[in-house]
């Protein structure tokens, strides 16, 4: 067996589910989820236009953010959030508090609170002071309504501080920015080897201008200072400001910097830290300086004389540091000192050889926390020799607030690193990918066996002048005697014309040759196999469909399949006949399970008209040769011969993928589940549907309970109905008996009444356009949030109901939502986001044919 490493297409979902690896979750990396949030904060003022009254305006306040939406209320208002209404930052009239007075517009409240307040001047003052305004750049021009991290371009200008002096800070210039991930250069230098990955939220990163305002030293890096003269930096700094001063970095960016807590730390203090140079092992470190209440220099021991020292500088909440002990108390190793002469390290002897004192533990407050990690989750980590590179990492082991991280695929292999799980240098799984950040992944071992036998010889290969329909012969020299023997079996025909069924592209299919063989039966039909499934739509279902032909009377030798897609390997292995006297019934069983025509590949060849006469038939209508539905029927189904079948889908547990979302600033959070009897739509991107086959899957029934409120039933356009429901209308007629036969899905639609005691009334179907229609009995802008919820309710989105009811959502806000928002502020999978937003649509239309004028 010859095994190789081999470099394979990755998909976080795919090795997830293959090896049944867990990954870390996502709430865990608190950097990243305070980089999702809105640049708008809740409790932030603002004016916006008065609804009730052309040409004047309020103060509002920021309730809570979604995405670009943000919910406000009128101040004056108090805790009443009756009349708290959802606006689109991006199409919305708002502004920041001064503007009226700047612009001579009249600024007054709402009616419905005119009389609360006799002096509302003095009101405002007292609201206002101490508040903070919704800042003009994130309110109109280029910077409107982005996100935080999306406020860092490349160009701007930041000052960073020294690595060894804390009151040292220098410019540098944004070269990239991966999701709030800076490759940073200093202002002076072209040498990208000089470039430094910081995360914005790093403490050493502050907005230009911090340490003058500060009273600090503006100066060159000390490690870099004499690459250039003093009078080149200058130079350099001052073309740096005032390219700044054109597009001022907003300070909104920085508005999620930790505060630094003060320190206890004393000079000649021992403790332990993770090596600052190479973080594989913890070391005895010393406190060799303190600057001021909040920072500290830090030395690695080394007792040599002619080490050279490695220093660093700390804060009180600086990763990595730990109390004396703490590697002895978690069972982990710690370096011996360099020239300590004792083999065998132990904290007292070498306190008494120093004559230093132990750092209290005290000076430690979270030396405990793990954030929710724990041994063999995945996640992606940065390559702490090359920051540039972020590499699939596994945690190997967690010791209170370290884990040890295993980097894939690296071409050096390195030890476990060690990181903090405060340490912006690790992400979720999916990160990369969604910030379109190359990501190393790991090699996979293959074991390939030694061939005995040389199937296809180079000159019997198909060559490229060799036109495409030419026979593709697979016999060796020394099968061609054995052509007619037990093992072998003679051509295979591939018939063009035939029915290529809804797996097959056409297309494709007419360009594969004409027939394959003959040779050994498993060599023929693997490669029969391997063309059909590059000839797919999607050929990783395709490979599905085909691991499930098998029957245990067949005498089979297993083969590999392969197939790409969309730049995703798919491998599966497939059990084929060996036997020449099985190869029609595996021919057809396979052309049974991919529904298409029994004579498209075989021994059989069709030269003007197929037996089957499937020459005329179409993708949604050619099934009348089969006996059965092949696979699953949907739930609450029975196939019948001669119906409509749609490709089988099985429901797959999906693990939990990052995924880069604008994350709703609130209060109350949430968590939705959703069942196969939740939701008509699946989406799986090995699974999705072909081309010219719909994108639905149904898997739930109409509901058959009445809501709290009335409503109209009107049939919309949809698949036949199910066999139960057909024989329930062929035994009860009645008036919701319609005769359609559209091939699409049905879905039960209601429309809205506000008044609970209102009697039904019963609407007449009017078909194809009518159908669709939703009537409603009051203006949705005038409906309250559990108005919306009992609206939610009486659809085939119930499920949904609660969220409506978390996020305040009354009807102003429902017909604002679009499906990108219902996708970024729900956390909706795309199909019940669909599901749902079709049924928005419905309102919107009612409200523009009801009440828009």
């Amino acid at each position: 067996m010859d095994c190789v490493e081999e470099e394979v297409d990755f998909n976080w979902e795919e090795y997830l589910e293959e090896t049944g690896a867990t990954a870390a979750p996502h709430t865990s990396f608190r950097h990243v989820e305070l980089s999702l949030q809105s640049s708008f904060q809740p409790g932030m003022k603002l004016e916006v236009a008065n609804k009730g009254s052309l040409d004047t305006y309020w103060v509002a306040t920021i309730i809570t953010t979604c995405g670009q939406l943000l919910l406000l209320r009128y101040c004056g208002y108090g805790d009443d959030r009756k009349a708290d209404f959802w606006c689109d930052v991006m199409t919305a009239e708002l502004h920041p508090v001064g503007w009226c007075a700047q612009n001579n517009k009249t600024l007054q409240p709402p009616e419905a609170i005119k009389e609360k307040y006799s002096d509302w001047t003095e009101f405002l003052i007292k609201e206002l002071t101490g508040s903070r305004t919704a800042p003009a750049n994130l309110l109109e021009g280029p910077l409107r309504g982005k996100n935080t991290v999306d406020l860092i371009v490349v160009g701007c200008i930041l000052e960073v501080r020294d690595a060894f002096e804390p009151s040292v800070y220098w410019a540098a210039r944004v070269q990239c920015n991966v999701g709030g991930r800076l490759c940073l250069s200093y202002v002076g230098l072209n040498d990208s080897s000089d470039d430094m990955w910081m995360f914005y939220l790093d403490t050493r990163l502050r907005p230009l201008g911090w340490a003058k305002e500060n009273n600090l030293s503006l100066k060159p890096p000390t490690d870099l200072c004499d690459l250039r003269s003093s009078s080149e930096w200058t130079e350099a700094l001052d073309e740096a400001t005032a390219e700044a001063l054109k597009s001022p970095l907003p300070l909104e960016v920085f508005k999620d910097h930790a505060d630094l807590s003060t320190h206890s730390f004393r000079a000649g203090m021992k403790l332990e830290m993770v090596s600052p140079k190479e973080p594989f092992h913890i070391c005895p470190v010393s406190v060799t300086k303190v600057y001021n209440e909040y920072y500290f220099q830090i030395k690695v021991d080394d007792l040599t004389a002619e080490a050279t020292p490695t220093r660093v500088v700390c804060h009180a909440d600086s990763p990595s540091i730990l109390p004396v002990q703490w590697c002895l108390k978690n069972g982990v190793g710690l370096e011996r000192p360099q020239g300590f002469e004792s083999q065998d390290f132990d904290w007292a002897d070498y306190l008494k050889h120093t004559g230093a004192e132990a750092a209290s533990d005290m000076c430690f407050p979270n030396a405990s926390q793990s954030r929710g990690f724990c041994k063999d989750m995945w996640l992606e980590a940065v390559n702490p020799l090359q920051p540039s590179e972020l590499c699939v990492a596994r945690i190997t082991q967690v010791k209170g607030r370290l884990l040890w991280l295993r980097l894939e695929g690296l071409t050096k292999p390195q030890p476990d690193c060690i990181v903090d799980v405060e340490s912006m240098n690790i992400f979720p799984v999916g990160w990369c990918e969604a910030n379109g950040y190359p990501l190393t992944h790991l090699l996979k071992t293959v074991c390939l066996p030694q061939k005995k036998i040389a199937v296809v010889q180079p000159e019997k290969q198909l060559a490229p002048s060799q036109p495409p329909d030419a026979p593709l012969n697979l016999c060796s020299s020394m099968d061609t005697g054995l052509v007619n023997g037990k093992y072998c079996c003679s051509q295979l025909f591939v018939n063009h014309r035939c029915f290529s069924g809804p797996y097959l592209n056409k297309g494709r299919i007419a360009e594969l040759p004409k027939a394959v063989g003959p040779g050994k039966c498993a060599v023929v039909l693997k490669e029969i196999l391997t063309m059909l499934i590059n000839s797919a739509y999607k050929p990783g279902r395709v490979l599905r469909e085909l691991q499930m032909v098998e029957d245990p009377q067949w005498n089979c030798q297993e083969e590999t399949l392969k197939a790409k897609y969309k730049g995703k390997s798919y491998r599966s292995t497939m059990r084929i006949v060996r036997t020449a006297d099985q190869v029609l019934q595996f021919c057809r069983r396979v052309c049974e399970r991919l529904q298409c025509c029994p004579n498209l590949f075989g021994p059989t060849i069709v030269s003007d008209k197929c037996p089957e006469n499937c020459f005329s038939q179409t993708k949604t209508k050619y099934t009348y040769y089969k006996k059965r539905k092949v696979g699953r029927p949907s739930l609450g189904e029975n196939a019948q011969d001669g119906d409509m079948t749609k490709p089988a889908r099985r429901r797959k547990k999906r693990k939990a993928i990052f995924v880069q979302k604008k994350r709703r600033t609130s209060i109350v959070g949430y968590h939705t589940t959703e069942s196969p009897q939740d939701s008509d739509y699946y989406y799986d991107d090995e699974e999705e549907d072909f081309e010219e086959w719909g994108s639905e899957v149904s898997s739930s029934s109409p509901r058959e309970e009445a809501s709290a409120h009335s409503f109209k039933d009107i049939p919309r356009r949809g698949r036949p109905p199910r066999r139960a429901a057909l024989q329930r209308r062929a035994t009860h007629p009645g008036p919701e008996t319609t005769d359609r036969s559209s091939p699409r899905r049905t879905t039960r639609s209601v429309s809205y009444s506000q008044n609970q005691t209102a009697k039904n009334t019963h609407t007449k179907t009017e078909r194809f356009e009518e159908e669709d229609r939703l009537v409603l009995e009051t203006n949705p802008l005038e409906w309250s949030v559990s108005d919306v919820v009992d609206f939610i309710t009486s659809t085939d989105c119930a499920s949904l109901a609660k969220i409506f009811q978390e996020q305040d959502i009354d009807g102003q806000a429902l017909l604002l939502l679009t499906l990108p928002t219902v996708q970024e502020c729900m956390d909706l999978k795309l199909g019940p986001a669909i599901k749902l937003c079709h049924q928005i649509e419905r309102v919107k239309v009612a409200f523009y044919s009801q009440f828009a004028n």
